[in-house]
């Protein structure tokens, strides 16, 4: 009779999987609490202070493994297009993903919470001591340091994307377009995507 309940069982959840996957059900298996999605963005806040990005990749796909780098490439893409900074609309859309409103909140809390008392302290300080030229070597050095780890977290973004000519072309452009002429990003965006979709539209078999 185990035997039979087991097998049962396992045939059930087999038979519920394959059900998910044919209705194209994506939502994550597990649901976080607000506070250990607070705690998160909290702590990618203070880590990646003046360049959350980078931080926010390691955060997400390497050390929580909530989203691959292909979804995460995703969430950017959308943060993109979407109005107000690139990261906050990520922490919302993550947290509503894995807990509804409730964790859209607290991921967005955590995620300005930090840095507004840090900005209050270092404003102050920058205020009494930031004509000193020891400070101004180290600012110097900050960012270079954010630049560069940004440029690193293109480029493992990169390596996650299916490598097609289209894409090349496409991201070639858009370097030519914002990093080279220096046009704005709004404009360029207002072209290449609806470009991209178009293309990518015909490509399809």
């Amino acid at each position: 009779m185990r035997d039979t309940a087991r097998f049962t069982s396992k045939q059930t959840m087999v038979t519920h999987h394959s059900q998910a996957a044919a209705t194209g059900d994506a939502r994550p298996s597990q649901r976080l609490a607000p506070a250990e999605l607070f705690r998160a963005f909290a702590e990618m806040s203070i880590y990646g202070f003046g360049g959350v990005m980078p931080w926010a990749r390691r955060m997400l796909v390497d050390r929580r493994r909530w989203v691959d780098d292909r979804e995460f490439a995703e969430l950017l893409s959308i943060g993109q297009i979407l109005p107000g900074p690139n990261i906050c609309n990520i922490a919302v859309i993550v947290g509503y993903r894995y807990c509804g409103w409730r964790g859209s909140v607290a991921a967005a809390t955590g995620l300005m919470l930090p840095p507004f008392f840090i900005v209050l302290a270092l404003g102050a300080l920058y205020h009494r001591f930031g004509a000193l030229p020891s400070v101004q070597g180290a600012l110097r050095g900050m960012m270079a340091v954010a630049a560069g780890l940004v440029l690193m977290t293109g480029v493992k973004l990169a390596q996650g994307q299916p490598r097609t000519k289209r894409g090349l072309v496409f991201g070639l452009l858009s370097l030519a377009a914002v990093g080279v002429l220096h046009l704005p990003l709004g404009w360029v965006m207002l072209v290449l995507i609806p470009a991209a979709l178009l293309v990518e539209w015909r490509a399809r078999p």
